[in-house]
């Protein structure tokens, strides 16, 4: 019952009661309570306790409804509060609320501590959530979103992986970004500077390639490598292998595969000299450099080599060299695998 009829309704009554009981008995009664004399007529007396009783229901009323308003505000925080937590467990960045309700905290604490994954649309959510799975969907569908102009640039940490997805569809999509990447890759995840490194070695050449030699990965470098054709040698030349070789940890196999490429396009005086300098710095290349010897059949060279090295070293070697001297007809590849070779001379 609205309060205004329940109010109308009870004077109503009251006054009913008191004019009936006045018509009955129009007589006045008096009582004497603390030494003051109070003299009503019956009426009165016969509706006061109704009005006592209305006066104690209306304060009944207005505290369990002050209550009930304070129990509709926590609930109300509550569902601010919720929705606050969902959005943070769904953009993968949880945070702890805190709730006033027990109903609430007993389960809604879990989103402190997870993250929440969309697998279709929903409907009915509130404009701030509903914003958000949008804004997921499409980067989960491979669309870069501008963050910043969604104003959720700051929103994400460094490792998230929605803001990870979010660069690699950028990646595919924004040439410039690639260079971006490698110009700041400490200010991006591996995952991204990877794909940069390898989108970039796709499609660039070694002039461009030389300004990030110190984010390079060998991975990239070969990939770079195995473009290089006779039509196309991408501006590959000594002084950058060089420079790549110096900055990457190359390994035996490594410097294996780089002369196979390059006694293709170098000049055999410049290659034989670019290796032996690197076998110099470091033994991993030497058996690069008896691979190259052995290519341009500098067997002379090749025993001088040999005879420079411990006996038990690069067995596989001295056997070519020793059927050499009879038989020229041998080649390397009859003899030796040039894939596993390092793993059958030392161990590297």
């Amino acid at each position: 019952m609205r309060l205004a009829l329940y109010i109308f309704v009870t004077f109503a009554l009251m006054a009913v009661i008191a004019a009936f009981t006045y018509t009955v008995n129009p007589d006045h009664y008096a009582m004497e309570l603390m030494g003051i004399n109070f003299s009503f007529p019956v009426a009165v007396w016969i509706v006061l306790p109704m009005l006592l009783l209305f006066i104690f229901t209306l304060l009944h009323m207005f505290i369990y409804g002050l209550k009930n308003y304070f129990i509709l505000k926590k609930w109300q925080k509550d569902a601010s509060t919720l929705e606050d937590a969902l959005y943070w467990s769904l953009i993968n960045e949880p945070k702890e609320q805190k709730y006033g309700l027990d109903a609430v905290r007993s389960s809604a604490s879990l989103l402190g501590k997870a993250s929440l994954g969309i697998t279709d649309t929903i409907e009915g959510l509130t404009p701030r959530l509903t914003r958000v799975v949008n804004i997921i969907q499409k980067i989960k569908n491979g669309e870069y979103v501008d963050l910043k102009e969604e104003k959720m640039s700051k929103v994400f940490g460094t490792n998230n992986p929605i803001l990870t997805q979010n660069y690699l569809n950028r990646l595919q999509s924004d040439d410039k970004f690639i260079e971006d990447v490698l110009k700041a890759a400490t200010q991006y995840p591996e995952v991204v500077k990877a794909k940069a490194l390898d989108l970039f070695a796709r499609k660039e050449n070694f002039i461009k390639a030389r300004k990030y030699v110190k984010v390079f990965d060998t991975k990239s470098f070969f990939t770079m490598l195995e473009r290089v054709t006779e039509e196309n040698r991408l501006e590959f030349t000594p002084e950058i292998l060089s420079e790549f070789v110096e900055a990457l940890d190359m390994g035996c196999q490594d410097y294996i595969k780089i002369a196979s490429v390059t006694k293709k396009y170098f000049n055999p005086d410049e290659n034989l000299t670019i290796f032996r300098g690197y076998q110099l710095e470091n033994p991993k290349a030497q058996n690069a450099y008896l691979y190259l010897l052995f290519e341009y059949e500098l067997l002379e060279q090749v025993a001088t080599y040999l005879n420079e090295q411990e006996d038990h070293e690069f067995m596989k070697f001295r056997a070519l060299w020793e059927l050499k001297q009879e038989h020229t007809k041998y080649t390397l590849e009859d003899i030796i695998d040039i894939q596993t070779v390092c793993n059958e001379t030392r161990l590297y």
